[in-house]
Parts: C-alpha cells; structure tokens; sequence
C-alpha cells in the first residue's frame, strides 16, 4: 500500500525529458512524491532493467516508492516491491508473480476496468485520462463524472491521470480520488520542486 503525505505519482517519459533523465528522478525523488512510476515500455528488458536498477536506488535514497511498469519479470529480478501494468498484462500475471509484490497497479479507463483491476488483485489503479492532455493530443478528457463513477465504485484508491495541474487538481480530490498523477508536465518544467509544491492540497 503507498502511503506519503504526497498524493502525486510521478509517470516518467524519458523521451519527454529536458537533460539528463536520471538528474531528473533525482530531483523529482527528493520531492518525495508517493512513487515514481518508471513508465518506459518502449525499452527491451535488458536496457529497461539497467534503467530500472539505478531509478531504484536514487529512490531508495530518498524514501521514496519506486514502481516498475509493465516489465513483470525484470520486476522480480530485480527484487522490485511494487509494479504497475496495463490491464491485459495484469490478466496474464500467475499468482506466484503477484505475491512477489506488495503494490499491484493498473491503468484503468472505465468502470469495468477498475472492477476487473480489483478482482484481479490491485492495491491501486490510474484512472484516465480525465482531462484533455498532450500525451492524447485530439481526444477529449473521460471528465469528473467518469472519475466521480471509478472512485465509488472500487475499494482501492485512485490516481486521476491525464492533464491534471494545479487549476484543476482540487477537482481530482473532490471527486474521490486519493491522488493524481503527473507525467508530461514534470519532464518538461524547470521548477520540479515549485510544480509538485503548487500541486499539494
């Protein structure tokens, strides 16, 4: 279970990154946010689990929950408590996979989908994208009333994801979700520390 005074993930896209990717964790983990979520799934194993070796340990410096995404059996090598998936990855985990971790996420974008997440085992699940993003550039946000229906319907906390900032941030909480989640904005901003400063409720 993620528990920090924060209420933000942190979603990396290193491709989004202005400078050095690591200095950029780096910053961002000593925010201490509720986790990073090392989302680069365009990778072959072996690069993303020597990526995902170092990640872990600036956060593991820092206090701070470092979660894998979709790479189940790097995961485990690694020794990695916690992981995150899209939902037709989570279907095809085994149970001896799952015990492995103590934090089990999933993307969800419907009701169903958040259900599905938690019958199949999930501590937490994204819920998105709620409002309109760049990283979905064309397609119009799932709204409030969507995320209002995911929150009631599970019994494990939400991460709103998806064009979240500081205007509308408030709206994400109000809605019942226990966080956001943060991607685009802090690869690209100048002001790690001042951007999820300005995020806090």
């Amino acid at each position: 279970m993620i528990m920090c005074m924060s209420d933000i993930l942190c979603v990396t896209n290193r491709k989004l990154c202005q400078g050095d990717f690591l200095v950029r964790i780096e910053q961002i983990a000593a925010c201490h946010p509720a986790g990073i979520i090392l989302r680069e799934k365009d990778m072959q194993p072996e690069e993303y689990k020597e990526l995902a070796a170092a990640v872990m340990g600036i956060c593991e410096q820092h206090g701070v929950k470092c979660i894998l995404h979709s790479f189940t059996d790097v995961a485990i090598s690694l020794h990695a408590d916690a992981i995150h998936l899209p939902l037709h990855l989570l279907r095809e985990m085994t149970q001896e996979q799952k015990s492995c971790f103590t934090d089990l996420g999933a993307s969800c974008h419907s009701v169903e989908d958040a259900l599905e997440a938690q019958a199949l085992g999930c501590t937490y699940i994204t819920a998105g994208h709620v409002f309109e993003t760049d990283c979905k550039k064309g397609l119009p946000g799932r709204g409030l009333e969507f995320l209002r229906s995911v929150c009631a319907a599970v019994d494990i906390p939400v991460y709103g994801i998806g064009g979240i900032d500081a205007d509308n941030i408030a709206l994400v909480r109000n809605a019942g979700a226990n966080g956001a989640c943060l991607m685009s904005s802090l690869m690209v901003t100048e002001d790690v520390a001042g951007l999820l400063k300005a995020m806090e409720g």
